[in-house]
């Protein structure tokens, strides 16, 4: 066997109806330089079975299922560990890797990059339309030298499409020596691995969106609350030594303080009187803000519905009369969220 240049690290957890799409479009063009390492949290359906057939065709696969769900973070931990590659790719368990996708991956991994990001597009759930052409909205490759500046920049340009783990391809002796523990539990343990200090060497930015993100699939529904409005910008802002204002290109410290991004939330039915008082209320002491926001989370869902729409026709065609985006939260990129307008996804990988 040719030695292993790259790692295929998926981490799993109930996605029978999904996987073996994701494992063929990645076996039809896989190399014996090859090899796909899966882990799964301890599914209940049967997504072992599928994996077992699959591994009856492509020989450089390997699934370790867990006896208890332990967590999405530890989970794709455990198959970089398992992993042999000189580079992992921490693919997601229910997307696709578009035709000619690996040979270009790896083609980038023989110039000696520290971390490749690969760019996607973006599907609705059966893929049977394009929302998103590129979530990275760059008509050409980058490099980002390992300079401050450019560390600075690779944040600010890239953050917000790395709360997609799917366009990650780091070195597997990069990843191992960083901290990992202090991330278990955030669901971003690879954009902590990332920025936590400075990069030893360059960091190369496909253009092309080699990635195919079924959007709206995501796992953690039940989470969304709690995923956007605490931990994502929670991982973002314990970038300690990170500007302020190159963070706020990613992510608003506390989006959940904001009114109108909580009648966003409301709108898709993800803010409720119980995500108020278990997230929000503890938080609060001012009982102004504490009455504002909890009357938000016991709106009619069809009240906030017809706002939203409202709001989206006097956005499109009259951007000029409202601007909400002034107070640095991102107002359209949240309405992406909830309304699939040019969406940025929801992380597609297992919780």
């Amino acid at each position: 066997m040719s030695r292993l240049q790259l790692s295929i690290c998926i981490a799993t957890l109930n996605r029978a109806a999904f996987i073996g799409a994701t494992l063929d479009s990645i076996i039809s063009q896989a190399t014996e330089e090859v090899e796909i390492v899966i882990v799964d949290g301890a599914s209940t359906d049967n997504t072992e079975q599928v994996v077992r057939e699959y591994q009856q065709q492509f020989l450089h696969l390997h699934y370790v299922r867990l006896e208890a769900k332990g967590g999405v973070d530890q989970d794709y931990c455990r198959a970089v560990e398992l992993a042999q590659g000189e580079y992992c790719w921490l693919m997601s368990d229910d997307d696709l890797l578009k035709p000619g996708a690996l040979p270009v991956v790896l083609a980038a991994t023989r110039d000696h990059y520290g971390l490749i990001i690969v760019n996607a597009e973006v599907c609705n759930a059966d893929l049977s339309k394009l929302l998103t052409p590129r979530r990275l909205p760059f008509n050409s490759d980058r490099v980002y030298q390992p300079t401050e500046a450019d560390r600075h920049r690779l944040l600010a340009e890239t953050g917000d499409y790395l709360s997609f783990i799917g366009g990650v391809v780091i070195k597997r002796q990069l990843w191992e020596v960083r901290e990992k523990e202090r991330y278990f539990g955030s669901e971003f343990i690879h954009v902590g691995i990332i920025f936590q200090s400075p990069l030893p060497e360059a960091v190369l930015v496909l253009a092309e969106p080699w990635v195919v993100i079924r959007y709206g699939n995501a796992q953690w529904t039940t989470r969304y609350f709690q995923v956007w409005m605490f931990k994502w910008p929670g991982m973002i802002w314990s970038l300690s030594d990170y500007p302020d204002a190159v963070k706020r290109r990613v992510s608003h410290p506390e989006p959940w303080r904001n009114p109108w991004a909580l009648l966003l939330f409301r709108a898709r039915g993800v803010y409720s009187l119980d995500d108020y008082q278990k997230w929000i209320a503890p938080r609060l002491s001012s009982t102004s803000s504490k009455l504002m926001l909890r009357i938000i989370a016991q709106l009619p869902g069809c009240a906030v519905n017809l706002f939203a729409s409202l709001y989206a026709v006097i956005r499109r065609y009259h951007p000029l009369l409202i601007d909400l985006t002034n107070s640095r939260f991102n107002y359209r990129q949240c309405w992406a969220h909830l309304f699939q307008v040019n969406p940025k996804p929801a992380r597609n990988h297992s919780g």
